[in-house]
C-alpha cells in the first residue's frame, strides 16, 4: 500500500493502491504514518515528498470504507474520525519540509492530504483538485482548517460548498497549489535538495514557531518568538552558519 525510499536527503512516499485510485482506507493509514515517522526520525532525511503510484495522487477515503461507516455507533464513528485526523495531523505537525507531488486527482481527503504538506506541486495536464465532499452529503470536516490556513476563509467556504473541480491552473490561481509543470517530481526534489542545504534546526524551530504564533494575539506572538530570538542565538547550527558565512 506504500513505496517508500531516499533520494539523497530526500525522503519519498508513494501511496500504492493504484487500482482504487490510491484512495485512503485504515490500512493504508497505518502504512503510511508508519513510513512517515521513519522519514522524520530520520536525520538523514531532510525533506519529505508524497505522491501517488498511477493516475492517481489520492481520490479521498474508499467508496466500500465509506459504506461501511453507516453501520458504525457515534462512538465508533468518533474513533474512526480521530484516526483519520492523524494522517492530516501527521503532515502539519511535521517540523521536516514536506511536498506534495499531485499527479492526478487530488479529491476529497485526498486534497486535504496534499493541503497538509508545505508546498504542493502539480502535472499541469492530469492534476486536479477538489473537496467533493458535499455531492455525497458528507462533511469535509477534519480537513477544513488546513484548507482556510492555506486560502483563507472566503475562497476555502466556496470552493467546500461548491464542491467544484479545479484544474492545476485554476488551483494555483486562488493560491491553493504553488507550481505546475509537466516535471512535478523533477522540480519538488530540486526544491527538496535546495533546501536540504538550510539549517535543519531553523527549519524545524521556524515551523513550530508559525503553527504557535497562528493563533497567538500579537503582543504575545512577538513575545514567544522573543524567546526563540534569544534561544537561537546560542544553537549550534547559527553558531557554525555565522562562522562559515
Amino acid at each position: 500500500m506504500i513505496i517508500s525510499e531516499i533520494k539523497n536527503n530526500v525522503g519519498i512516499i508513494l501511496l500504492n493502491r493504484p487500482e482504487k485510485r490510491n484512495s485512503l482506507n485504515p490500512e493504508l493509514i497505518e502504512k503510511f504514518i508508519e513510513a512517515f515517522h521513519l522519514f522524520e526520525i530520520n536525520e538523514n532525511v531532510k525533506s519529505i515528498i508524497i505522491s501517488g503510484e498511477g493516475k492517481s495522487f489520492c481520490a479521498g477515503a474508499d467508496l466500500s470504507y465509506l459504506k461501511q461507516l453507516q453501520k458504525l455507533t457515534a462512538v465508533e464513528n468518533w474513533k474512526d474520525s480521530e484516526n483519520i485526523s492523524k494522517i492530516f495531523l501527521k503532515i502539519y505537525e511535521c517540523n521536516k519540509t514536506v511536498i506534495a507531488v499531485v499527479n492526478g486527482s487530488a479529491f476529497a481527503g485526498g486534497c486535504g492530504l496534499a493541503t497538509a504538506c508545505d508546498y504542493i506541486f502539480a502535472d499541469s495536464i492530469s492534476a486536479k483538485f477538489g473537496y467533493t465532499e458535499v455531492r455525497i452529503g458528507f462533511l469535509p470536516a477534519i480537513v477544513s482548517f488546513l484548507l482556510v490556513k492555506r486560502i483563507g476563509e472566503v475562497k476555502a467556504r466556496q470552493l467546500l460548498i461548491s464542491g467544484k473541480i479545479l484544474s492545476a491552473a485554476e488551483a494555483l490561481k486562488i493560491n491553493l497549489i504553488d507550481s505546475i509543470s509537466i516535471t512535478p517530481m523533477e522540480d519538488a526534489l530540486t526544491l527538496a535538495n535546495e533546501i536540504s542545504a538550510n539549517s535543519s534546526y531553523s527549519i524545524n524551530q521556524t515551523k513550530k514557531m508559525i503553527r504557535e504564533i497562528s493563533n497567538m494575539s500579537y503582543v504575545d506572538a512577538v513575545n514567544y518568538c522573543i524567546n526563540l530570538n534569544v534561544i537561537s542565538r546560542s544553537s549550534d547550527d547559527f553558531k557554525n552558519g555565522l562562522n562559515n558565512f
